[in-house]
């Protein structure tokens, strides 16, 4: 359909004679798709994203701060209604004004150096830029024919990150960077996709085919355990596995209740006296299978890393598929200082790794890779019109159906950092938080209860007098003063979040491993290259001080 010519530009609504109103008609969406509908909206444009684009940080500060002081109950009121407009609203430039004015304040400044909650943090500043150029190209890199060269450049970074994890000689990726048959990995959208994939080709390669049974993918999970002599499959991981291994157990029919924890050893990593126990019991039991053995390079809650050269010997001694959920940690391979940690992960069947955490791009972006590079010929699937068979498109191997160019955002960044620059962000962030356990350690009124193997570490806020109270207290007392430390601590933590000023988060977890009662305890991650000792005392002070203004609870 051709546009037609402008004519009715700023005609009158109809139904509305007196007033002048936007009206959706063929000339100005045409204004609308291809450029900004007036110089007005044009200046506003680029006076903000001159400020996003070349000063992020500042823009941040001044726009967002940490959070503004208000209430979900009082945001949540004031978006109710639920009609689309039949005619536009606003123009372009109206709509970046309400962002910055309406929406910007009430968002979470992940940037502020004062944010040390959580695994979203800063970003570097052209990340903005890189970002921007993505989604201006919109590619989709599951289909050649709407990538094109994105296609390529995806299978030479994931050759880059598949050395990084497993450091293979020359040969092999000369064999397989570009080779149309196998496959080194894949991007997804985040960290839960890659590790639902990981499992996805495990539980194929455990479920082979026999006798008349084609496959699980085929004929389903009934089937396949049944073929199989099987009443169940199971995956062991610790006690601190992320909840998306729960999501997967859930998506691949082997149900959640069978992504069984393990419990921690007094390192607070997996207990592997009690894992082996559980790989007897059901090699007695003879009707499990477990389809694999999860090792954490960077627990969600506490940062821990699980010994992972001990877990790729058990996997190796019993023929169980070794999969390593570095999501978070994954990047310390590019530390020269601290890549040690993650020692054993080169023997891992697959690892999971997030872009959107230390790798500091913006959401949402993450990856799985294999060891062989036709593990991924477990899970191929095709369409006639799209991914046809023959064809060399990235999604045959992939669970999502479109998926856009991240691997241009980690390769530029790669290019712009280098792997010592995210190196000495990795080591900033490590040391960072040993000081800040240093610092929590000095002051009677916190006690630590996990110190930082990376980044993250937890503490919680034991006023003197009731330390005093728990060190005479019998276990049923215990419990009733840890009730009342919960009580405080959430307390505390909600109101400093409220204050908008600074942030941490809180979760639940045991002072001690071997102790039977979890607690709230206060949980921080360092990763923003700005976060500064002075910061965290200052953040400390904080908490001391609205301690101070505090009723504590009984």
């Amino acid at each position: 359909m051709n546009f037609p010519s402008p004519k009715d530009r700023g005609k009158l609504d109809p139904a509305d004679p007196g007033s002048q109103h936007l009206i959706a008609d063929w000339n100005a969406l045409q204004r609308v798709f291809i450029r900004p509908e007036d110089e007005g909206s044009r200046q506003t444009l680029v006076k903000y994203m001159e400020q996003i684009f070349f000063g992020l940080h500042d823009f941040l500060n001044q726009h967002v701060g940490v959070t503004e002081e208000i209430s979900l109950a009082e945001l949540s009121l004031a978006h109710t209604d639920t009609r689309i407009n039949k005619e536009p609203l606003k123009k372009l430039a109206d709509v970046i004004e309400d962002i910055i004015q309406e929406i910007a304040p009430r968002a979470v400044n992940v940037a502020s150096p004062y944010f040390v909650g959580h695994m979203t943090a800063a970003i570097p500043f052209f990340m903005v830029h890189l970002k921007a150029i993505t989604a201006a190209l919109n590619q989709n890199v599951i289909k050649l024919e709407t990538s094109k060269i994105l296609s390529v450049l995806e299978k030479q970074v994931l050759g880059k990150m598949h050395r990084m994890i497993y450091k293979r000689e020359q040969a092999f990726y000369d064999a397989h960077v570009q080779n149309i048959e196998t496959s080194l990995g894949v991007f997804t959208t985040g960290g839960t996709t890659a590790n639902i994939t990981a499992l996805w080709v495990a539980r194929n390669l455990a479920l082979s085919p026999t006798g008349p049974f084609a496959s699980v993918e085929q004929d389903g999970i009934f089937a396949a355990l049944k073929a199989h002599g099987l009443e169940r499959m199971v995956v062991l991981v610790s006690s601190r596995g992320h909840f998306s291994l729960k999501k997967a157990g859930g998506i691949l029919g082997i149900g959640n209740q069978n992504i069984i924890s393990i419990d921690e050893d007094e390192n607070r990593s997996i207990d592997l006296k009690k894992l082996e126990q559980t790989i007897q019991a059901f090699k007695i039991e003879g009707k499990t299978r477990i389809l694999a053995i999860v090792g954490i390079a960077g627990a969600t809650e506490t940062g821990i890393i699980d010994p992972l050269p001990q877990l790729a010997d058990i996997c190796r001694d019993h023929n169980i598929h070794f999969h390593v959920d570095a999501a978070w940690g994954g990047p310390v391979l590019l530390s020269e200082k601290y890549a040690p940690l993650l020692e054993g992960i080169q023997r891992a069947d697959s690892v999971t790794i997030d872009c959107h955490k230390q790798f500091y791009m913006p959401m949402t972006a993450g990856m799985v890779y294999f060891k062989d590079p036709e593990a991924l010929d477990q899970i191929v699937y095709h369409a006639r019109y799209i991914n046809r068979k023959g064809s060399v498109d990235l999604g045959i191997k992939t669970l999502e159906g479109s998926r856009e160019a991240n691997s241009l955002i980690l390769d530029s960044a790669l290019k712009i950092m280098g792997s010592r620059g995210y190196g000495l962000m990795i080591d900033h962030g490590i040391e960072t938080a040993r000081g800040f356990a240093r610092k929590i350690d000095a002051r009677p009124l916190f006690q630590l209860v996990t110190r930082p193997c990376l980044n993250i570490l937890t503490y919680r806020v034991v006023p003197l007098f009731i330390r005093k109270q728990l060190e005479t207290a019998d276990k049923m007392e215990q419990c009733r003063i840890n009730a009342r430390l919960d009580r405080i601590n959430t307390n505390l933590q909600r109101t400093q979040r409220e204050a908008g000023k600074s942030f941490v988060s809180r979760t639940r977890l045991r002072v001690n491993p071997k102790d039977s009662q979890d607690v709230v305890v206060l949980r921080s991650v360092i990763m923003n290259p700005y976060t500064t000792p002075e910061i965290l005392d200052e953040i400390l002070d904080e908490q001391e001080a609205l301690l101070a203004d505090m009723i504590i609870p009984d």
